[in-house]
């Protein structure tokens, strides 16, 4: 069954009630709108709550949302270790090639591969990495975050100062 073979059972659907037609048919004069009022009338605009300012203005506008608690590392591949030639990468090093900033927290990611044994000290391995490392005969060190709680992000934060 495809899509554009759906349709409901056999009887189950009416013919649309035809309103409006003078007061010999049973939908006239007043259309099965009652009498009066503004719901009697032709047409009320979407969205329209009275008089009460309309949820779509009550809304705030902002868009998305900034996670307060989100830690951002610098990503650092295999190949990129390869092509830095030295035995021992830690985030000072990084720093001083290029591949991070000061105070970045840095991840080691699988790309590429090794071709001799490296020790590397990072704040975060994936999976790959680290098998790839220590399968090249290196080793992998765990630094510790510089914080014990998630620092709030860099954005939009209420604060009281």
């Amino acid at each position: 069954m495809k899509l554009h073979e759906l349709q409901p059972p056999a009887g189950s659907t009416h013919r649309k009630k035809i309103v409006g037609r003078g007061i010999g048919g049973h939908g006239g004069k007043t259309a099965g709108r009652g009498t009066k009022g503004q719901k009697a009338r032709r047409q009320i605009p979407a969205g329209f709550e009275g008089g009460q300012l309309p949820l779509m203005q009550r809304v705030p506008k902002l868009k998305g949302f900034t996670n307060p608690f989100r830690v951002a590392y610098t990503p650092v591949n295999l190949d990129a270790i390869t092509a830095l030639g030295v035995d021992a990468v830690t985030p000072e090093v990084l720093v001083a090639r290029g591949l991070a900033r000061k105070n970045d927290l840095v991840k080691v990611l699988g790309r590429g591969s090794l071709d001799r044994a490296v020790s590397v000290a990072a704040h975060g391995f994936s999976s790959a990495a680290r098998a790839a490392i220590e399968g090249a005969g290196g080793s992998v060190t765990v630094l510790d975050k510089p914080f014990a709680v998630r620092p709030p992000a860099a954005g939009n934060q209420h604060q009281n100062r």
